[in-house]
């Protein structure tokens, strides 16, 4: 199999250079009235279509960044959503956490207070 389909290939491509050569390949190019056929036809015609194959393939290119450029942008303005989501809720949480806020800050005063003066001097004098 091996030895086999080096010249299986090397007979198809034998055959392809043939059609193109000696038939018409089936391919003929009309320009401006003037038919064209045989091998200038089909290199024409393989001409002519590479070239709207990378009109494509540059196409399909600029495609994909402006939906990268597009899927980004929306990426950040759905976190910015959301966090301003979040911001809502908390602002509509916030009188029914007033209670606790309430007993934490009562907390916090008391814990402070019990700290000696000596200490709280101290500490007040480092502070720049």
């Amino acid at each position: 199999m091996k030895k086999f389909a080096p010249l299986l290939l090397l007979f198809l491509f034998i055959l392809v250079a043939w059609e193109a050569m000696a038939g018409s390949s089936g391919m003929a190019i009309n320009i401006d009235g003037e038919h064209i056929d045989g091998p200038l036809g089909a290199l024409l015609g393989v001409l002519f279509a590479g070239g709207g194959l990378v009109v494509a393939a540059l196409v399909l290119l600029f495609v994909g960044l402006l939906l990268a450029v597009l899927f980004a942008g929306l990426g950040v303005l759905a976190v910015g959503a959301l966090a301003l989501v979040l911001l809502c809720v908390g602002l509509l949480a916030s009188p029914l956490l007033l209670p606790l806020a309430c007993v934490l800050a009562i907390v916090w005063y008391l814990a402070r207070e019990r700290q000696p003066r000596a200490a709280r001097a101290a500490h007040d004098a480092l502070k720049p």
